[in-house]
């Protein structure tokens, strides 16, 4: 594609972003439905120019207005995915003059504002809990994520599976933490590769991964994953459990259940047993009450951990939906409670990086469910052989009571988990 009409795509299509109507990964995705001419290349430019747009947001509106032309051509220019020279062939000489002032400009000149690039209301809270650690996560969020796999563990081995697609021209990286895992330093077309072909992979974030490995599901157990998506944990716990015994995957939406049954399949897990349910006290749930061993509950969050993958999430989240989804995460994490047996484990997870959606929900519930007894994170990991589990937990009296994963320590998602058993 002509550099200038690459430059034109992407304005129009950061112009439909910056409203905001929906989630950008569907715009993007609509957008590229609407116009299949796009080969790969255009397509990784328009994206990534969109997501740098959404990450350096405000830096940009400081910058944009110094620019000509339409806002969105602006956001672009300062935005574009590619090279230099490649993108100046689509500007004017002003342009060019005005993209060199914005390139000279130091970062350490910068307002803070425009360095960490976050809505006001949601600085202090990580300040308060990170200090001086405050700007790394913010730089942090402002890069994109890797990509990391799971391997299946009941059809193949993570040494395995690095050699096969080194041979197919794709590096990797064991995951530092969990045993499935492996850390891609591209984005190859993985739909492509026979490993995804057979069910041997599955893209998830390695955080998501420590999750399906603190449930710690055994063979022969009765199993329910209580907030299931699209599957990711599903099917790492369904691994875990060696294809044995009941794991129910449950969730109120038919529609992201849907995206399972794809997965599922090529999984080669038979133990599975999706299910949309009308809300959390769903007649399917109290037939089960008292009879599971091990729920995972994966909650609804402002998903603000995974800000590296959808910046869009900070501008279109606010105080306000927080504090409506705290209420729908200790309803949910209530009723799902009531599903285990004694000697059952529970376990509540999000993505996300706010205390009042992670510690304040787990301390909530255990004031009030004496029934149930608080786990030691740290102490769950290191017995599963965890490397450095401890730096991988924090609070409660011992100080490892809970997963506290951090983007910028970690290289993974922003990812909470609180443990209990039932006594």
């Amino acid at each position: 594609m002509h550099p200038k009409a690459l430059l034109d795509a992407c304005a129009e299509l950061v112009r439909l972003t910056l409203r905001f109507e929906h989630p950008a990964d569907s715009v993007v995705s609509r957008y590229f439905r609407d116009n299949r001419s796009l080969g790969p290349r255009e397509r990784a430019t328009l994206a990534e120019t969109v997501y740098t747009v959404l990450r350096k947001k405000l830096l940009f509106d400081h910058l944009s207005p110094s620019g000509s032309g339409p806002k969105e051509r602006r956001m672009a220019i300062l935005g574009f995915h590619g090279p230099r020279d490649f993108l100046k062939s689509a500007l004017t000489d002003q342009e060019k003059r005005w993209l060199d002032d914005c390139d000279a400009i130091k970062p350490e000149d910068l307002l803070d504002r425009h360095r960490h690039n976050l809505p006001e209301w949601l600085v202090q809270p990580l300040k308060d809990q990170l200090g001086p650690e405050f700007m790394a996560l913010a730089e942090s969020l402002n890069q994109p994520a890797p990509l990391d796999l799971r391997v299946n563990a009941i059809t193949d081995k993570r040494a395995d599976v690095q050699q096969e697609l080194k041979l197919a021209g794709i590096r990797s990286e064991p995951t530092p933490f969990s045993p499935w895992g492996l850390r891609l330093d591209s984005k190859p077309a993985l739909t492509q590769l026979d490993a995804f072909a057979r069910g041997a992979i599955e893209v998830q974030d390695e955080g998501s991964q420590l999750l399906a490995l603190l449930l710690d599901a055994k063979r022969g157990e009765m199993v329910v994953d209580f907030c299931a998506g699209a599957g990711g944990k599903t099917l790492a716990i369904g691994a875990c459990m060696r294809n044995t015994g009941r794991l129910y995957a449950f969730d109120t939406s038919a529609h992201r259940l849907d995206a399972l049954k794809p997965r599922l399949a090529r999984s080669k897990l038979s133990n599975v047993h999706p299910a949309a349910i009308a809300h959390e006290r769903d007649d399917r749930i109290k037939r089960l009450a008292g009879k599971i061993d091990r729920v995972l509950v994966d909650a609804p969050c402002s998903g603000l951990g995974t800000l590296r993958r959808n910046p869009d999430l900070k501008w279109r989240q606010s105080p306000q939906s927080v504090q409506e989804m705290t209420v729908k995460q200790a309803a949910i994490l209530q009723s799902a409670s009531r599903l285990l047996k004694p000697g059952g484990r529970l376990v509540y997870a999000t993505c996300s990086l706010l205390p009042q959606e992670n510690e304040q929900i787990a301390q909530a519930f255990t004031q009030a469910n004496k029934e149930f007894t608080p786990l030691a994170a740290a102490e769950i990991l290191s017995n599963l052989k965890v490397a450095g589990a401890a730096q991988l937990c924090s609070g409660g009296e011992g100080g490892g009571d809970y997963l506290r994963l951090w983007p910028h320590r970690h290289r993974t998602d922003g990812f909470f988990a609180a443990i209990w058993v039932k006594n």
